[in-house]
């Protein structure tokens, strides 16, 4: 069972049938470009069954993020097989960025991989170019780990403050 999180302003529940236009939609458009690039609808279809299917492989996955009863993007936790560590990553969509709702996320999510989950570290993978991720990821607490890799040699690093450094 995906378990839903609430924050001031968002709800996080497990990806639905209905979240799918905006995703296609988020996949169709250049925001993606640092998100594994365009995709038309049948690879987009593929990557939001992964998104989902991830839950029930690993027992956490990425949440949908919903505000006002929209869905406005996908934040939480990501390891498919070929990841060299647990991450905890964003996807907010077209015309909801810039309002803080992916860090509000971010940190829901963050708490509950280092809470029910049992994480004791995660990461954030971001692409050298992506200068708003790379932003967020510093208002996390975020350090860029120049030890850690990615398989992407664009890719960077940033290492997640410890469970006891964001403890509320």
């Amino acid at each position: 069972m995906i378990p839903t999180l609430t924050t001031e302003r968002l709800i996080l529940r497990g990806p639905e049938t209905r979240d799918w236009p905006a995703f296609r939609d988020f996949f169709a458009s250049d925001r993606a470009v640092h998100a594994g690039g365009l995709k038309d609808a049948k690879q987009a279809w593929t990557f939001f069954a992964a998104e989902i299917g991830h839950w029930h492989l690993r027992g956490f996955g990425m949440w949908t993020v919903e505000q006002d009863g929209a869905p406005i993007g996908l934040v939480g936790c990501w390891y498919p097989e070929t990841w060299p560590e647990r991450e905890i990553g964003w996807l907010i969509w077209d015309g909801f960025e810039g309002r803080g709702f992916a860090a509000e996320a971010a940190r829901a999510a963050r708490a509950h991989c280092y809470g029910p989950f049992g994480w004791d570290t995660a990461v954030s993978y971001i692409h050298r170019d992506n200068t708003r991720s790379i932003a967020l990821a510093e208002r996390l607490g975020c350090q860029r780990d120049v030890g850690a890799v990615h398989p992407n040699p664009d890719t960077l690093v940033f290492r997640h403050p410890a469970p006891a450094e964001v403890a509320a």
